[in-house]
């Protein structure tokens, strides 16, 4: 059944005005007609069967049958991230939604390329993520901060995972199995640029005692990649793909 985002309050019987590119969508695309239903989802109240009423070509209204899913707790990994190259970044910020990221955190870097962070196009693959892949929760998106503050502003209660191409050995698990957790299951990961993290900041994220460096395998990995590859790792861990 499609899926739609929908920034709006929901409750039962609620009629809501569908915007005009979903309405374009639905009635002249899928050609779905009037009393057809989808699923919709505002990331606060759960997901909704939705009744179509189409008003013209231009126009249609959604109204709320029945709660399908109540929402779920938000999610605890804080997601943070040099920025790259556009295609790069939408790839990355949807892989991030995909696996459940609660925080985008975006972080620039000395070796950061892209220094201007289009938060409208990042808030828009991660509605698109969403939407595809049945997630009810949308990450917080927050604004592009530099390396220094980053530190300085982190609440060292929370660990930050530090993805460290230089690290000696090739395996996470035993270092991420041994992690002491926060009381609300919350953590970091952090991934450098393309270009990696300069010495003089891995200097500093080694210092740090609520940081834990680990490798990601014997291989070097593109920023991208190495995001799915870590946050795949910490989720199977630490994370909420195994029974507490």
């Amino acid at each position: 059944m499609q899926r739609l985002y929908i920034d709006a309050p929901f409750h039962h019987e609620a009629i809501i005005p569908a915007p005009p590119e979903a309405a374009h969508y639905l009635n002249n695309v899928l050609r779905l007609k009037a009393g057809d239903e989808i699923l919709v989802f505002n990331g606060k109240d759960g997901e909704w069967r939705a009744s179509l009423q189409p008003e013209g070509k231009k126009r249609l209204n959604l109204i709320l049958t029945s709660q399908e899913r109540p929402q779920p707790g938000s999610a605890t990994l804080i997601y943070c991230f040099a920025p790259l190259k556009q295609g790069r970044l939408d790839y990355m910020v949807q892989k991030a939604v995909e696996m459940g990221a609660g925080i985008l955190q975006p972080v620039i870097t000395q070796h950061t390329q892209m220094h201007k962070l289009n938060s409208e196009r990042v808030l828009a693959n991660a509605v698109e993520a969403a939407e595809q892949c049945g997630i009810l929760s949308l990450p917080q998106c927050r604004d592009t901060i530099k390396f220094d503050k980053f530190i300085n502003e982190w609440n060292t209660d929370i660990p930050l995972i530090f993805c460290d191409e230089s690290h000696a050995g090739d395996n996470p698990l035993p270092l991420l199995q041994n992690l002491p957790k926060h009381p609300d299951g919350k953590v970091g990961l952090i991934i450098g640029p393309e270009g990696g993290f300069s010495e003089q900041e891995r200097a500093v994220l080694h210092k740090l005692p609520y940081v834990v460096s680990i490798p990601l395998g014997p291989r070097i990995l593109r920023a991208d990649t190495a995001a799915v590859a870590a946050m795949a790792i910490l989720q199977s861990t630490i994370g909420d793909w195994h029974s507490n």
